[in-house]
């Protein structure tokens, strides 16, 4: 049931006298940081939920009217609002892959296509089939971000720019995005991320995609001793791009591209100033609802 914040401790006190698998509070948030930390949001109501076992249909059907009975008796106390209690039946699976029902196999661009490993795909004449396993690391292809970088990456493909090119991906991840350049024919790339986590799901994925060889991740981030590239992947957050436009400049070579993601629409302005000021030109911009993407260049004739 939904209560206001004010009366969640009564709430969450009256189910549990009749909840032996305990009660949780789901308190309301909102995304602040470019969506990398939450806060508590005071104007919305709380969810407070409380699990009783159903095997006992009539134990359980008395322990609801009773709970309705003393959250009647609460409004008398003049607490702000709560809501009606609604009542559902929730059957027991495996929570650890029930989320793998919500990952299709996902087609991106024209031929760029991500098959989760327990998936099957009959292949389309064309068709870059990246096997992905994601696990805990970001990037399933589901998020705009992630979207937008695998359509510039077939973009680069398209322009013959990625076939034998050495890559870098900041921020890795699941190793998405450093699969599709290997799957469209660069000659290597260098995965880094701040999470040991992300670089096992990397080398993990690459390994799936017959791609080891070629791929490589460790824990880090820029600098690195193996720059420059030809091409830099970043699918990162706005205040990061802006922080690292320097050392993203500096690991493209001179005529290199860099794809930029992760950007919410009204932090652009700032990305790009800070690429500006990097030397760094913006050649094309893409966006999906409230995210941008950039193809941005180090000019040719730039020697810093």
């Amino acid at each position: 049931m939904e209560a206001d914040q004010e009366a969640v401790e009564a709430v969450s006190e009256i189910l549990a006298r009749v909840a032996p698998g305990g009660v949780s509070v789901e308190m309301p948030f909102r995304l602040v940081a470019e969506g990398l930390a939450a806060e508590v949001d005071a104007s919305r109501p709380a969810i407070v939920r409380a699990y009783l076992p159903g095997r006992d249909p009539v134990a359980a059907d008395a322990a609801i009217a009773s709970a309705r009975r003393s959250l009647g008796h609460l409004q008398a106390f003049g607490l702000r609002p709560i809501g009606e209690l609604s009542v559902s039946a929730v059957h027991e699976e495996d929570w650890a892959a029930a989320w793998k029902a919500h990952f299709p196999v996902l087609r991106v661009g024209r031929r760029m296509v991500i098959r989760p490993t327990w998936r099957r795909h009959r292949s389309r004449p064309g068709d870059v089939v990246l096997a992905l396993d994601p696990g805990m690391a970001f990037g399933t292809g589901l998020h705009p971000t992630t979207r937008l970088c695998l359509a510039g990456i077939e973009r680069w493909g398209d322009e013959g720019i990625v076939a034998g090119a050495r890559a870098i991906d900041v921020g890795c991840g699941s190793g998405i995005l450093a699969i599709a350049a290997g799957l469209l024919g660069a000659e290597s790339v260098l995965g880094v991320d701040t999470d040991p986590i992300a670089v096992e799901a990397t080398l993990a994925n690459a390994r799936r995609n017959r791609l080891a060889r070629r791929i490589g991740a460790r824990t880090g981030s820029l600098p690195v001793a193996e720059g420059p590239f030809d091409l830099v992947l970043a699918n990162l957050i706005a205040s990061l791009l802006v922080d690292l436009s320097g050392e993203l400049a500096a690991a493209l070579r001179p005529g290199g591209r860099l794809l930029a993601s992760g950007i919410f629409i009204d932090r652009e302005p700032e990305v790009v100033a800070a690429f500006r000021s990097a030397g760094l030109v913006v050649r094309e911009r893409t966006a999906e609802g409230d995210w941008v993407a950039l193809d941005v260049e180090r000019p040719a004739g730039d020697r810093r």
